[in-house]
């Protein structure tokens, strides 16, 4: 057998059974996936002391209500494009939003009377969706806290960016 020939022959016997395998075994789990990106709506996103969540944004309704720095309530009206909520979405996955639990707290006393800054993130689906509540003051699993941290960070970076094009 040629040089060549044994080279087809490696090929058919070892890449195309494994790409065949990898198309058999993942394309069901990529068609399922929990949340498709297609079917995204829209975020929720809520921020405060306490129980009191004054400041939010809705992506359905570009509301967003904030505290200034004189305690006076801003409303403004903000929409974030397709390419943001892309940009969200595909963000979450890779935080491994959809893995965290819906309260990311030390215990259950610390949830009911935290004086910390507490942070809400919804991502709205058509068919479901997927709340997670962070506090700041969160102690625990390191992993888990860098994902709400970078969620709540890349959700506030995009309504800063919708609101300064906005502005132009």
């Amino acid at each position: 057998m040629t040089s060549r020939g044994k080279k087809i022959f490696l090929f058919l016997t070892v890449v195309v059974p494994f790409l065949i395998y990898c198309i058999v075994y993942y394309a069901p789990i990529i068609r399922n996936a929990p949340f498709k990106a297609k079917e995204f709506v829209s975020v929720e996103y809520k921020w405060g002391v306490g129980n009191k969540l004054d400041n939010s944004y809705n992506s359905a309704t570009g509301e967003y209500k904030y505290l200034n720095d004189k305690d006076s309530l801003i409303v403004k009206h903000i929409e974030l494009n397709a390419r943001d909520k892309k940009y969200l979405d595909s963000n979450a996955d890779e935080q491994g939003f959809w893995n965290l639990p819906d309260i990311v707290a030390n215990d259950e006393n610390d949830v009911k009377n935290s004086k910390a800054l507490r942070y809400f993130m919804k991502f709205n689906y058509q068919t479901k969706s997927k709340e997670v509540t962070y506090l700041s003051d969160f102690e625990g699993n390191v992993r888990m806290k860098n994902a709400a941290v970078q969620m709540q960070k890349i959700i506030e970076q995009s309504i800063t960016d919708a609101e300064e094009r906005q502005k132009k």
